[in-house]
């Protein structure tokens, strides 16, 4: 994770500056997604970037909005839709302008509270779970990513989600928070008793298996046994788990690939190993 601390802040600086620029010069009132505009859409990624702030400061800091940090540690994928409409109501700027120059001044500050910092220290997360320092940042990149992606497509401008700078959000965060604690994050669906392995392989990221055992997720030990193996092209795969592209899409381009002894348990892997997102239904 050390290897990646200095590329993740790199990219982190970089994708910000893409995002801001493309809401400053983005029609507010554009839907970026079926249920919100290009304008609530930064609000989102800006308030995530706040709560950050808070988060990632060595000591704590003072939280900006009390009532939403005191929902945090019981939201889980089932619930973190109220959360971001809680969000998005108590924050009302909309100005795109205000919006960016809020942005690059978060980000900012976030990179200078986390200069010098161990990238593994953890910080507590959604549903009490924990995740690296590291991972926030990752996760902070993959926000901006995505949502970058719905603005853009919303006002018909480019944006690219770069594989290497995807694949941060499956190393840094996801198996850095399945390395530590995953809290209640993921609970909402009854737990099964198989145990399902899936190994994890991608040109940009370490391999690893991520095992599934009546309802908890863990990184497996190299040898075990997989059910199912997936090769998958980073920036595909983020936006397969957020709903943006759908299964079989991702399938018929080769950006996903299953193999393995048992390859039909993944979808049953995938019902409980997903991710918080707003509502956004999947695009063929």
């Amino acid at each position: 994770m050390s290897e990646q601390w200095p590329v993740v802040r790199d990219v982190l600086s970089d994708v910000t500056g893409r995002f801001a620029d493309l809401v400053a010069t983005s029609d507010p009132g554009a839907l970026a997604t079926p249920d919100w505009t290009v304008a609530d859409t930064a609000a989102h990624v800006v308030a995530i970037a706040s709560i950050y702030t808070t988060l990632l400061a060595p000591d704590g800091g003072e939280v900006a909005d009390p009532a939403l940090a005191a929902r945090i540690p019981t939201v889980t994928v089932e619930t973190v839709a109220e959360l971001n409409d809680l969000a998005l109501r108590r924050f009302t700027e909309r100005d795109p302008a205000a919006l960016a120059a809020m942005l690059r001044s978060l980000v900012a500050t976030i990179l200078d509270v986390t200069h010098g910092t161990d990238p593994e220290r953890t910080v507590p997360w959604l549903g009490a779970s924990r995740v690296p320092v590291a991972g926030v940042l990752a996760h902070l990149v993959n926000e901006l990513l995505i949502h970058g992606w719905d603005i853009a497509r919303g006002v018909g401008a480019p944006w690219s989600v770069p594989p290497r700078e995807a694949a941060l959000f499956f190393e840094l965060f996801i198996v850095g928070m399945m390395r530590n604690d995953v809290g209640g994050v993921l609970d909402g669906q009854p737990p099964d008793d198989r145990r399902i392995a899936v190994a994890f392989r991608s040109r940009h990221t370490t391999p690893v298996t991520i095992v599934l055992h009546r309802g908890r997720v863990s990184v497996g030990e190299p040898g075990d046994p997989v059910d199912a193996r997936l090769t998958f092209d980073p920036a595909t795969l983020n936006l397969v788990l957020f709903g943006r592209v759908s299964r079989l899409r991702a399938a018929l381009t080769g950006k996903l690939r299953v193999t393995g002894r048992r390859p039909w348990l993944l979808p049953a892997f995938l019902r409980t190993v997903r991710l918080p997102t707003n509502s956004v239904p999947l695009s063929g």
